[in-house]
This record gives C-alpha cells, sequence and structure tokens, in this order.
C-alpha cells in the first residue's frame, strides 16, 4: 500500500500542472454540460408550464391524468359525431319522400265567376312521386280532387290547370313556384 501512495505522490509531484490543467479542463466542460442542461430543463418548465395553461390544469391534477381525461372525451365527441352523422343519414333519407316540389296556379273554372277562386297545386318529393289538388270553385259549390302522380305523370287525366301545377313544380326541385 505504501508502495502505490508513494508512487502517487510521485506522478502527482512530476505532473501536477498537467493533472490540475485536465480537472480544470473537465471541470469547464462540466459546467458549460450544467448550464446547457439548466437550459433544457427550464425550457421544458416553461412549455410545461404554457401546457398547463393551455389545457387549463389545477395545481392537483397532473398532466398524464388530463391526458388521459381528454382522451375520454375526445372518444365520447367521436360517438357523438357518428351518432349525428347517422342521424343525418337518417334524416336525409326522410327527406327525400318529403314535399320538395310545389306548383301551385289559380284560375277561373267558370266564365260568370270572378276572382280566380278555383286552384290546382302538386306536392312532389325529390323523385317527383305526390299528388295534385284541385279545387273548383262554383257559385253553390266547392269540389276538392287529388290525383296521384308517379316519377311526374299521373294514371288520371290531368286538366290544363293541373298540368300547369305540375310542370311549375317539377321545373324549380325543391322550390315553391306561383
Amino acid at each position: 500500500m505504501n508502495y502505490y501512495m508513494g508512487y502517487l505522490k510521485n506522478i502527482f509531484a512530476t505532473y501536477s500542472f498537467e493533472i490540475v490543467f485536465v480537472l480544470v479542463i473537465v471541470s469547464i466542460i462540466l459546467l458549460i454540460f450544467n448550464a446547457i442542461n439548466r437550459a433544457k430543463i427550464a425550457l421544458m418548465a416553461k412549455k410545461y408550464k404554457d401546457l398547463s395553461r393551455l389545457l387549463q390544469l389545477e395545481k392537483s391534477e397532473s398532466l398524464e391524468d388530463t391526458l388521459i381525461t381528454y382522451l375520454q372525451e375526445l372518444g365520447a365527441v367521436k360517438d357523438g359525431v357518428r351518432n349525428l352523422e347517422f342521424r343525418y343519414r337518417e334524416m336525409n333519407d326522410k327527406l327525400k319522400v318529403s314535399i320538395q316540389k310545389v306548383g301551385f296556379i289559380r284560375y277561373n273554372a267558370f266564365n260568370d265567376m270572378g276572382s280566380d277562386l278555383s286552384f290546382s297545386i302538386a306536392l312532389l318529393d325529390e323523385n317527383s312521386n305526390g299528388f295534385v289538388i284541385t279545387n273548383i270553385y262554383a257559385k253553390d259549390e266547392s269540389n276538392v280532387y287529388a290525383k296521384p302522380i308517379v316519377d311526374g305523370k299521373s294514371t288520371y287525366p290531368l286538366s290544363v290547370e293541373e298540368m300547369q301545377a305540375l310542370d311549375r313544380a317539377m321545373s324549380l326541385p325543391g322550390e315553391v313556384t306561383a
């Protein structure tokens, strides 16, 4: 043991300047690494603080717990969107068979009557299916007739006014024309 101690003392005495120089260089390098690490830690702390503020973290909450909560909420939002998409398709299918095209015409059914009190109205869906309603007003009575329409055509003969109402309904899809 004494031998090694003497040997080390001899080396230190002989190379003391070089040893101190190397230790100073190593210390400077370690200080530089320490400064770099402190800067990185400060930057990460700032980012964490900004993220915490962005995510509205409470002091007691951890970032991981908040992210888990947000992911669960995101799952619920995705389920809600899927439900809305389903309901949208369902409503769109219902809209296809709802009245979308309307054609209306008023007229005088008899020459001795005034004020165009008779009318025909065509009510059609997206596929031009529906019906035509006609009201013929006379001096002592009023009669209402309905005729089915399939693909823009009726199996019953249509009057000139009913044809005009049907043409108006089919001319501008989805809009009321008078």
